[in-house]
């Protein structure tokens, strides 16, 4: 199982390039491991589904699911 880190979850706004935070928060969650990711080492997500992903290699096996 895994543990988030002590702070708060955030809840975000995925847009291309970029992203929103919509409220207070330090980490989100990867959309396919539930893994906790620091949002200063969130790099990789989808504007279109609106998830995070904690690598690459993650993103890119879940986009090409969409496909």
């Amino acid at each position: 199982m895994l543990t988030p880190p002590a702070g708060r979850l955030a809840r975000l706004q995925y847009l291309p390039g970029t992203f929103r935070q919509l409220s207070p928060g330090d980490h989100v969650l990867c959309a396919v491991t539930g893994a906790p990711i620091p949002l200063d080492l969130l790099r990789y997500w989808s504007a279109d589904l609106q998830e995070a992903y904690a690598s690459a290699e993650i993103a890119t096996k879940r986009l090409l699911e969409q496909k």
